[in-house]
């Protein structure tokens, strides 16, 4: 043959095929081809497709279309020699047959139609291939290449027309484009011919390099997903723990499962791509999948666009995250989009030594915020939790502090929903706060009544629970109120400071509980409670 190469690097990855196709102008074509039902003879089929097709490559698409949706896989031929039909008429007279059959009747459909084609064997990963895998023997798997435009192009009829489930006992027929004129830089992440020079690159890949490389498969290139770390299949943790990258163009979500779970990493979204530590919680080889869709798809699905292997040497007993956090972690772009601008942590873990920690937003408008608190070994409720948290709005910020009621680890989770929406909080994202210092005990921030309204801001006291028997100085930040009144033991009057702050002091003698009532109005009789207070028991 005359080796035509393309280069590996650099080449356009905007485009997955080695020939500029427009798949718009084979739109009638492609419902022509699916329309033929022809089986009597491979001649007269291939005369009846032309009628359709005027240039070389419409002749190519029109086969390949055609045997695409037509012949099935033949899952007990595969699983049974003896029971193969291979024969290019024997598989157009039954409709189904291995790759061999498939790659046989796509040679003997581009000869009638006068288009030089080849049939390729050699190994693959596709049903049946285990991640690191060596090949031995006879090659394993059968494919094509066609000659257009000067050179030689690559195609899997058998990966175009459907898969097989992984029981490997059920075929589907699923259209896959991916599979026509891939480009060879692509087409050699998951073929190896037995001749090299039918990679169609140079310089070419050793089997080695083929086995050990990780397999990107058609979903991971058709997202728009451009690159992955480490690019080999096999992972080896260091100090118990290893980190994985995708690099991407467009807006893409991202998932995984480590042995099944996503409990034990940290995955973080980045505009062109994601982050990925994982740490696992036991030793010895484990599976990881990436999973990943559009940003703009209106369905919730996930598609599995990467395998590795992980080998753990060590377990880092440090790194168990709360069962509550959820994937990915931290502020993003995804989270720019649902109107979280600015974050004052874009990191995804918060520590802090003393228990506390504050957070920071710009928001868009008509955005209403819910915060709530999370760890597995807490005893507080969902309802109380969130009393450990203080929204503060000024303008279009909004900040959020944090008092933790204990050490250890806890995820703060974020809700929103339109304030003209009656509708219930959607979850939008979290931050995995973590603090080691065992001394921690912060208290919660007093109960805030439904009065208690957006634009208010508690200065002090921040802490719900009260010395007794001491004089405790108040300091609010209100607008449009006439007046302030703390009702303890005795009922005392709050003043407004020329800087704006309604301040004043009060005893906390005989009482057990504390109330700070706002008089809104000066036309009004009746006052609102907008915050209580517990006082220590002597």
């Amino acid at each position: 043959m005359t080796a035509y190469f393309f280069p590996v690097y650099p080449w356009d990855k905007s485009s997955l095929k080695s020939l500029a196709v427009d798949l718009q102008k084979f739109e009638k074509l492609d419902a022509y081809a699916l329309k033929v039902n022809t089986k009597s003879s491979v001649e007269e089929l291939v005369q009846i497709l032309l009628k359709q097709a005027r240039t070389d490559l419409e002749k190519v698409r029109v086969i390949w279309m055609w045997i695409c949706h037509h012949i099935e896989y033949d899952v007990v031929g595969f699983h049974n020699k003896s029971l193969r039909l291979c024969e290019p008429m024997d598989v157009l007279r039954t409709g189904k047959s291995v790759c061999e059959g498939y790659a046989g009747l796509f040679q003997q459909m581009c000869s009638v139609a006068g288009i030089q084609c080849m049939k390729l064997s050699g190994y693959s990963k596709g049903y049946g291939y285990k991640i690191g895998q060596t090949f031995q023997g006879n090659s394993d798997h059968a494919w094509n290449a066609v000659y257009l435009d000067g050179r030689w192009h690559l195609l899997d009829s058998t990966w175009g027309s459907g898969t097989v489930d992984d029981t490997s006992t059920k075929f589907t027929f699923r259209y896959n484009e991916f599979y026509f004129l891939t480009h060879p830089a692509l087409f050699v992440n998951n073929h190896f011919p037995d001749n090299s020079n039918w990679q169609l690159l140079k310089p070419t890949l050793t089997l080695k390099q083929f086995e050990s490389n990780l397999q990107h498969n058609s979903d991971f290139y058709k997202l728009g997903l451009l690159d992955a770390h480490p690019q080999t299949a096999l992972i080896q943790t260091e100090n118990g723990t290893a980190t994985i990258s995708v690099e991407c163009r467009p807006s893409t979500l991202f998932t995984f499962k480590l042995e099944g779970t996503d409990e034990h990493g940290l995955l973080t979204l980045r505009k062109q791509g994601m982050k990925l530590e994982i740490y696992p919680q036991k030793t010895g080889r484990q599976e990881l999948q990436i999973f990943a869709r559009p940003s703009k798809s209106t369905e919730d699905v996930y598609t599995c666009v990467l395998e590795y292997i992980v080998e753990c040497k060590s377990v880092d007993k440090s790194r168990r995250f709360p069962k509550d956090l959820h994937q990915p972690v931290g502020p993003s772009w995804f989270t720019e989009k649902q109107g979280f601008l600015r974050p004052s942590h874009p990191d995804p873990i918060i520590h802090t030594n003393d228990g506390r920690c504050s957070l920071t937003f710009t928001m868009g408008k008509d955005i209403s915020i819910l915060a709530s608190l999370h760890a597995d070994s807490s005893s507080l409720s969902e309802e109380m939790s969130r009393q450990h948290i203080m929204q503060i709005h000024r303008g279009n910020q909004v900040e959020f502090k944090v008092h933790l009621p204990h050490a250890g680890s806890f995820v703060l989770k974020f809700f929103t929903k339109k304030k003209s929406d009656p509708g219930s909080y959607t979850f939008v994202f979290n931050y995995l706060i973590t603090c080691l210092n065992t001394e921690v005990k912060w208290p919660a921030f007093p109960l805030r009544y439904s009065k208690w309204a957006e634009g208010y801001e508690l200065l002090e006291p921040l802490s719900r629970l009260l010395p007794a028997n001491r004089n405790v100085q108040f300091k609010l930040k209100m607008q449009g109120i006439s007046k302030v009144l703390v009702q303890a033991g005795d009922t005392y009057t709050l003043t407004l400071s020329r800087d704006g702050f309604w301040e004043g002091t009060c005893n906390t003698a005989g009482c057990t509980e504390l109330f700070v009532m706002v008089h809104e109005n000066a036309n009004h009789g009746y006052y609102s409670h907008i915050l209580k207070y517990d006082v220590e028991t002597q």
